[in-house]
């Protein structure tokens, strides 16, 4: 493969992933289980951050949370050095939740890493992991 095609191959294979995620039994979006993953793993993050992380305008984040906390999987507590601000984090709720998230997750991943080895996964995960911190380190922006 030439390396000008990769791009399009991650496209598409991100495409695909996030098809074959939608066929599980959750249910939430696709957007809900990265934003409740992602809480997870820093609660008390803000909206903002959160929106930044996920790419999306915070008003579209303020609507996704709003469902998640009428879910009753999230909360919104007022941020101790910011008044105006508020941190997300997860309920008692979320738990069983995110598990299932984690399963179908795993699900996606096995079906995408058949007839690999675990050395072609690791060289995978390496180079894109190269990848990522190439393209995260952009100080110009």
């Amino acid at each position: 493969m030439k390396a000008q095609n990769i791009s399009f191959l991650l496209t598409d294979i991100k495409r695909l992933m996030r098809r074959e995620f939608l066929k599980s039994d959750l249910t939430m979006t696709p957007m809900q289980a990265r934003a409740l993953v992602c809480v997870s793993r820093g609660e008390g993050i803000r909206q903002v951050a959160l929106a930044e992380m996920l790419e999306i305008q915070p008003i579209t984040l303020a609507r996704l949370i709003d469902q998640l906390a009428a879910d009753g999987l999230v909360e919104r507590r007022a941020d101790p050095q910011d008044r105006r601000a508020y941190g997300l984090y997860l309920t008692e709720e979320a738990g069983p939740c995110l598990k299932e998230i984690d399963t179908e997750i795993e699900r996606v991943r096995e079906k995408a890493c058949q007839g690999l080895t675990e050395a072609q996964i690791k060289a995978a995960v390496d180079a894109l992991t190269i990848m990522h911190t190439n393209l995260s380190t952009d100080s110009s922006i």
